[in-house]
C-alpha cells in the first residue's frame, strides 16, 4: 500500500490542501509571478502586433522600394540644433527628383513630404494627424485605395492647387455619410477642397495620433506649412520593372553625386534607404523594448520566487509534526523532497495559468487600443508556464531539501 502522499496526484492534492490552509500567504506569492508572466505575454503580444504590421506595410510598398533622405536616423533629429555633418548637407529638390526619373532604371519617383497638423470642418476638429504632401501616385508606396472621388490632376499638382484627399475614415468622422466630395476643411488654418477618399490598407501601421488623415499635393504642403527638411522630407523610389534594387540606388547615387558635384573621394551628402533597413531600425528598438521588458518582468518573477522560498519555509516550520509522523510511517527523503517540490510547482504553476490568461486579456485590450492585430504568443506561452513551474522547482528546493532531512524523532518531539 503506497504511503500517503507518494504518488503525484496526492502531492498535487496535499498542496491545494496546504494553498488553501494559507490562503493570504500563498494569494501574495502567486500574484508576484502573475505580474511577471502577465507582462512578458502583454508586452510579447503588442510588440509582436505592431512588428506584424510593419512588415505587412512594407509589403505593400514592395520589398524593391527605398527612399532618399538629407540624413537617416534612427530617431528623429532637433532641427533646431542639428549636427554639423547634417547641417552641411544640402536639401532634397524638385530638380533632383526630375533628374531621377529620367534615369532609365527607375519606375517613379517623386518628392513627398510630411506635417503634422488638425483637420477641420462644421466645428468638428480632430487631433494632430500626419499630413502627407505627395502626388498621384501616393497609392502605389503608401497602398490602400481610392473608393470615392480622384487623385489630384498634373495642373494642380504642378500649380500646388488647395485640394485635398481625406483618409475614410477620418471624413467620415467628421462629415457622417454625407456627400463628402466637393466639402471645405481646413487644414491647419489653410482652407481646401476635398476631392476624394482614400483608404487605407487593413493592417498599415500607424502610431496612435499619427496615421495619416489626408494628402495633399507637396507644391501646396511646401508652400503653405512649415516642413521639417531633415526628417520629414524624403523621396520614395521604385525600380522600373525587371531592374534590381542594387542596380536602381547605384543609378540614383551617382545621379545624386553628379548633381551636387561631388568628387570621387568626397562621401554622399545624402542617405538611401531600403526597406529592410527601415525593418531593422525597428527590430533594433523592439530588441531594446523586450530587453527592458524582460528584466522588469523578471523582477517580478523573482519577488515571486522569494516569495515561493519564504512561504514554504514557514510551512516546513508549521508542519514539522506531519513530516515527523510521514517518516514514522516509512517515507523517504526523496517522498518528502518530492512532497514539497510539488507544493512549490503548483502555487507558481497556478500563477503562471493566472498570468497568462491576464495577459492575453491586458494584450487584446491593448490590441484594441492602439488598432492593431496582436496574436497570441503561443510559444510564449508554453515557455511561461514552464519557466513559472521551474520558478517553484529552484525556489522551493531550499526549503523542500531541509524538510527532507529532518530527523523523524526530533519531528515528532515539536511542538
Amino acid at each position: 500500500m503506497p504511503l500517503p502522499g507518494s504518488g503525484l496526484a496526492e502531492n498535487v492534492k496535499l498542496a491545494l490542501e496546504a494553498l488553501r490552509v494559507s490562503k493570504l500567504r500563498s494569494s501574495l506569492t502567486i500574484l508576484g509571478v502573475v505580474i511577471g508572466v502577465a507582462t512578458v505575454m502583454t508586452m510579447a503580444a503588442m510588440v509582436q502586433g505592431i512588428r506584424d504590421q510593419i512588415v505587412t506595410t512594407i509589403e505593400v510598398a514592395g520589398p524593391t522600394t527605398f527612399y532618399v533622405l538629407k540624413k537617416f536616423s534612427q530617431t528623429p533629429l532637433n532641427p533646431d540644433n542639428l549636427p554639423k555633418d547634417v547641417r552641411i548637407r544640402p536639401d532634397l529638390t524638385e530638380a533632383e527628383v526630375a533628374r531621377i526619373r529620367l534615369l532609365p532604371e527607375i519606375g517613379y519617383a517623386s518628392l513627398w513630404a510630411q506635417t503634422l497638423a488638425r483637420i477641420e470642418a462644421d466645428g468638428v476638429r480632430t487631433q494632430g494627424m500626419a499630413i502627407m504632401g505627395a502626388d498621384d501616385g501616393f497609392t502605389l508606396i503608401q497602398g490602400g485605395e481610392l473608393v470615392a472621388g480622384r487623385w489630384f490632376t498634373r495642373g494642380e499638382i504642378t500649380a500646388g492647387a488647395p485640394v485635398v484627399v481625406l483618409q475614410e475614415n477620418t471624413a467620415r468622422s467628421m462629415f457622417g455619410q454625407e456627400r463628402l466630395l466637393g466639402q471645405r476643411v481646413q487644414i491647419g488654418g489653410r482652407v481646401l477642397e476635398v476631392i476624394g477618399l482614400w483608404a487605407e490598407p487593413g493592417n498599415i501601421f500607424a502610431p496612435p495620433g499619427q496615421s495619416v488623415g489626408a494628402v495633399v499635393p507637396f507644391r501646396f504642403m511646401d508652400r503653405s506649412y512649415t516642413i521639417d527638411r531633415t526628417n520629414a522630407l524624403f523621396i520614395p523610389v521604385k525600380p522600373r520593372a525587371g531592374v534590381r534594387v542594387a542596380d536602381a540606388q547605384g543609378a540614383v547615387e551617382m545621379a545624386l553625386r553628379e548633381s551636387r558635384r561631388l568628387r570621387p573621394g568626397d562621401g554622399n551628402t545624402f542617405d538611401l534607404v531600403t526597406q529592410d533597413q527601415i525593418l531593422d531600425t525597428f527590430n533594433s528598438l523592439t530588441s531594446v523594448f523586450f530587453l527592458v521588458m524582460i528584466v522588469l518582468s523578471g523582477v517580478a518573477l523573482l519577488v515571486g520566487g522569494i516569495g515561493v522560498m519564504a512561504i514554504m519555509t514557514v510551512s516546513v516550520t508549521s508542519r514539522t509534526r506531519e513530516i515527523g509522523v510521514r517518516k514514522a510511517l516509512g517515507a523517504t527523503r526523496r517522498d518528502i523532497l518530492i512532497q514539497f517540490l510539488v507544493e512549490a510547482s503548483t502555487l507558481t504553476g497556478i500563477g503562471g495559468v493566472i498570468g497568462i490568461l491576464v495577459g492575453l486579456v491586458f494584450g487584446r485590450v491593448a490590441a484594441v487600443a492602439l488598432d492593431i492585430d496582436a496574436p497570441v504568443p503561443v510559444t510564449l506561452t508554453v515557455i511561461a508556464v514552464v519557466v513559472s513551474v521551474g520558478i517553484g522547482i529552484v525556489f522551493g528546493m531550499i526549503p523542500a531539501r531541509r524538510a527532507a532531512r529532518l530527523d523523524p524523532i526530533e519531528a515528532l518531539r515539536y511542538e
